[in-house]
This record gives structure tokens, C-alpha cells and sequence, in this order.
């Protein structure tokens, strides 16, 4: 099973999806730490109100009231914990702004990783789809479809199969990853299996 054949799959299932919606790199950042344990339209309204308070700059945000700041993203959810999150996230950007785009990937990933809230996946977020850099992003419904597909394991084997199969492209993994995304939305969570393109009454297609 070629993993390049179940994203053909669905490319030609979904079309193209074209993430990730954002004005700067800095934007798509704090939308990697408000997105988590939350929905996306919650995002997208604390971003709104962040633009309209001009807090959408690493340096401005980073000194922003931390009491304004949590009112702003409370509707994200654990409004606390990512207000806090997103001016140490401020704070490292206002610092690299210059320099973080030539980092190499593994210095890159290996210093967000020290930030507070800043996981595997957040981490690898932001290489992606705000610095522009070839990480694959490894999320729930990645691990969900593969392991339907008889593919397990924890994040890095995972990702390393995407890394080790695929062409280190950005916009394909940009692309792919947003293709499993909204599979995963439309299929996994409404466990519309026998409508699966990748499964067949349980039975691998490709």
C-alpha cells in the first residue's frame, strides 16, 4: 500500500482544500495553539477579535494584558493556559522573526517543542503551514484512517513513513494533511465506513 494512492484517493474524493486560511505566518501560529481541544469556527472568532484589537503582531502580542488577552480567546476554550501560551509563542517569534526561517527543521522543531503547550503536532503545524517547511503533521484522524488501513504506530513512526514515502514537498504535505483532515470530518466522525473510498466492506481498496 503506497501512501501516495490514498491521498490520489482523496484528492479525487474531496478536490483541493487549500489550507490553512491566514493573513501572515504569525497568524497561522496562534491559530495552531487556539486550535487545540476546540473547533475551528471558535478560532477563527478569537482571531477576528485579536485582529480587531491590532494584537496580531509578535511583539505587540507578547506584551498584550494578559486579562484582555484571555477575554479574546475564551471562546477557544482552556482560555487561561493558551493566553499564556500565545505570548511565550509571541515572545519566541518577536525574538527569531529574522533568523527562524533559515533554522534547519530539526533546530527549528526541537526549540518550539521547549515552548509551553507546544506539542508534537503544534510544533509541526507551524513548520509546516506558517514557516514553510516539509515536517508531515500527524493528527487523530491521521491515526484513525491508518490504523483502519493496517497502519499503527505513535506519532514519529508515523510521520517518518510520510517523510520516507513522500517527496519532501510543502505544498504536498499542505495539501495531504488537509485532505485527511476533512475526510476525517465528513467520514471517520459520522462512522460512514461503508461509504469509505479507502475501505470496501472492511477490505483494504488499494
Amino acid at each position: 500500500m503506497r501512501l501516495i494512492d490514498i491521498y490520489e484517493q482523496l484528492l479525487h474524493a474531496l478536490g483541493h482544500q487549500d489550507w490553512w486560511p491566514a493573513d501572515t505566518p504569525f497568524e497561522v501560529a496562534v491559530g495552531a495553539i487556539l486550535t487545540q481541544q476546540t473547533r475551528w469556527n471558535n478560532v477563527e472568532r478569537a482571531i477576528l477579535d485579536l485582529k480587531e484589537h491590532s494584537l496580531l503582531e509578535p511583539e505587540i502580542l507578547a506584551a498584550a494584558d494578559t486579562d484582555i488577552l484571555e477575554e479574546l480567546v475564551k471562546c477557544t476554550g482552556f482560555y487561561r493556559q493558551k493566553a499564556r501560551r500565545l505570548k511565550n509563542l509571541a515572545s519566541y517569534f518577536s525574538r527569531h522573526e529574522d533568523t527562524m526561517w533559515d533554522m534547519p527543521v530539526n533546530v527549528l522543531r526541537r526549540e518550539l517543542l521547549e515552548l509551553d503547550g507546544v506539542g508534537n503536532e503544534t510544533a509541526d503545524s507551524i513548520i509546516l503551514y506558517a514557516i514553510g517547511k516539509p515536517k508531515f503533521v500527524i493528527d487523530a484522524y491521521t491515526r484513525r484512517i491508518l490504523g483502519c488501513l493496517g497502519l499503527d504506530g505513535n506519532y514519529r513512526i508515523l510521520q517518518q513513513k510520510f517523510e520516507s514515502e513522500l517527496e519532501p514537498d510543502v505544498d504536498l504535505f499542505k495539501e495531504y494533511h488537509a485532505l485527511i483532515v476533512e475526510y476525517g470530518k465528513k467520514y471517520c466522525t459520522r462512522h460512514r465506513c461503508e461509504d469509505c473510498v479507502l475501505l470496501n466492506n472492511g477490505k483494504i481498496l488499494i
